[in-house]
């Protein structure tokens, strides 16, 4: 996914793209201290999401959406709390980060983002709800909802699976396989006979394993290449 960062504070440019550095599905394409050369820019370029600055001389970011006529995924940066509420009348603005940005604000922004472009990608149904991003899980005979995104990891255990997510994890009788078949390609990935990963969540790689949040997962040969391809390397 491709996204540009207008902003005319140069410390503020630097913490955003550092976040976007560190996020493997997320390719930082433009950085702009003004928003009328971003505009010029988004003339030649199609991208997925903007990290837009709220107050800037001259032309503001509202007067920037104004001018968009298919807007991609916003993401508001401001110091200015008191617009936050003002700011969901935007149908495409996907989240509103208030400076300075910490990686786990930065993180959960991410998360609406993909959760939004999947949901643009399901056909409409006039008012029935979005369900795309539910994943029904049976424990005990109680159907239990996950909310995608937030799967960090899936791990084989014989006849079972264990479910991680941000807040909890789950023992569910059925296979690696079947559950694949339910998961975005876009988020997630088999790294070993024995682990699926929400890739976007990866902190760490070293030699042969990945770090997500404080789990150690085991890469295999034969899918460290795949991997690889998946991530922003500099």
């Amino acid at each position: 996914m491709n996204g540009i960062l207008i902003d005319d504070e140069l410390s503020a440019r630097t913490v955003i793209s550092h976040l976007c550095s560190k996020t493997p599905q997320l390719n930082l394409i433009g950085e702009f201290d003004n928003a009328i050369a971003a505009i010029k820019f988004l003339n030649q370029h199609q991208v997925d999401v903007v990290f837009l600055d709220l107050h800037m001389p001259n032309f503001s970011g509202i007067d920037f959406l104004q001018t968009l006529k298919h807007p991609p995924s916003i993401v508001l940066t401001t110091s200015d709390t008191n617009f936050a509420l003002d700011a969901y009348q935007y149908e495409h603005i996907v989240d509103y980060l208030v400076k300075p940005v910490t990686k786990e604000r930065f993180d959960l922004a991410l998360r609406k983002i993909t959760g939004s472009r999947t949901s643009k990608a399901q056909p409409l149904q006039t008012g029935a709800p979005d369900t795309s991003n539910d994943l029904y899980i049976n424990i005990d005979r109680r159907l239990i909802k996950l909310n995608i995104p937030d799967i960090l990891l899936i791990e084989a255990q014989g006849d079972y699976i264990v479910i991680k997510t941000l807040k909890n994890q789950y023992k569910v009788h059925t296979t690696l396989k079947k559950i694949r078949e339910k998961l975005p390609d876009a988020l997630f990935l088999q790294i070993h006979r024995s682990y699926i990963i929400n890739f976007t969540q990866i902190v760490d790689i070293e030699d042969n394993s990945v770090l997500i949040e404080k789990n150690v997962i085991p890469i295999s040969r034969s899918n460290r290449p795949e991997l690889m391809t998946r991530l922003n390397l500099l």
